[in-house]
């Protein structure tokens, strides 16, 4: 019994019957899906801790929900961990007022915890550059007859970085890429993006000689039981996010990128890059597969940011201190 399963197995009726609406009506991903089914499952625990439980939703009350949400304070939690249960919560009971299970919400008027104000890492270009570094699969795939094992994994890891900043995917995206999604000789990609939307995404020239070159190799690690996933680990199954995240930390550290890195960090850097070179905020939109514009338009806000920093350190009328009368 898979993860998921054994906690929907835990909750009352109402809440694995929205779980099951979520994954097979909404199309949520399983991860979506088994994050919510975490969540809820908390909330759940709490509430049997009360004496109450959502077997009966329509006994369930505000109070009890900002009780929850004092409750996770208490335990130190990180206030976007707060955000994400409480939005699990709302997505719970807005399905069961549609359903008339409840005849009010509960989560009405409760309000997420102030966020702290962070922004993922930001590359510059030469910082880019030094990531992504041509020399070693180059010299790698000019010796094709003798290749060991770390020389394949390079040139794996080489295209799975250029995928991820060339077309500013998703790491969920790019890692459920099977190897007939990818199309180099076309130049795209055909992507599974949130909520089972599919897309099509231009591949950069680089990308498409670095996921060639992967390919054309790709065969050397056997893959478990016919597994058609793009990318592959040692043991031939589909690559996971976690060892996606140690080739991004170990190829930065080569680099000598001063910053944590996080494969969300390459995805943010391909969209600031592309709208600082003059790029078309839909187009961006588009490429990055935002349903929603405002989405997208916080990269401009980041951007605005960085370019009063630059006026704010080199203007010289724009510090008090430099004005004269």
């Amino acid at each position: 019994m898979s993860r998921l399963a054994e906690i929907t197995a835990a909750l009352p009726v109402p809440a694995a019957t929205f779980l099951a609406w979520m994954e097979f009506q909404k199309g949520a991903s399983e991860a979506t899906v088994a994050a919510y089914a975490v969540d809820i499952l908390e909330f759940e625990t709490y509430l049997r801790g009360m004496g109450a439980s959502l077997e009966r939703p329509s006994e369930i009350t505000r109070q009890m929900v900002q009780g929850f949400s004092a409750s996770l304070f208490r335990q130190g939690m990180a206030r976007s961990s707060m955000a994400r249960k409480l939005s699990a919560l709302r997505s719970l009971f807005r399905h069961l007022l549609r359903l008339h299970k409840i005849e009010a919400d509960p989560c009405a008027g409760v309000r997420n915890p102030k966020q702290d104000q962070r922004h993922p890492a930001m590359l510059n270009v030469d910082q880019v550059f030094s990531l992504l570094d041509e020399k070693p699969a180059e010299a790698v795939a000019a010796r094709p007859g003798d290749m060991s094992a770390d020389d394949v994994f390079l040139l794996r890891d080489k295209a799975l970085l250029e995928l991820l900043y060339g077309s500013g995917l998703r790491i969920s995206e790019a890692l459920g890429l099977n190897v007939n999604d990818i199309r180099p000789e076309s130049g795209h990609v055909q992507v599974m993006g949130k909520g089972s939307k599919e897309r099509i995404v231009p591949l950069s020239d680089a990308s498409k000689d670095a996921l060639s070159r992967w390919l054309s190799v790709r065969d050397r690690v056997p893959p478990a039981h016919g597994e058609r996933a793009a990318f592959l680990g040692r043991r031939g199954k589909r690559l996971d996010r976690r060892q996606a995240a140690r080739i991004l930390e170990g190829r930065a550290a080569e680099a000598g990128i001063p910053q944590h890195l996080s494969p969300h960090d390459l995805r943010h850097s391909f969209a600031t890059h592309l709208l600082e070179g003059g790029a078309d905020l839909r187009a961006v939109q588009e490429l990055l597969g935002h349903s929603r514009i405002s989405t997208t338009q916080r990269y401009t806000h980041l951007n605005m940011e960085a370019l009063t920093r630059i006026y704010d350190a080199a203007h010289p009328l724009s510090r008090k201190s430099d004005k004269k009368s």
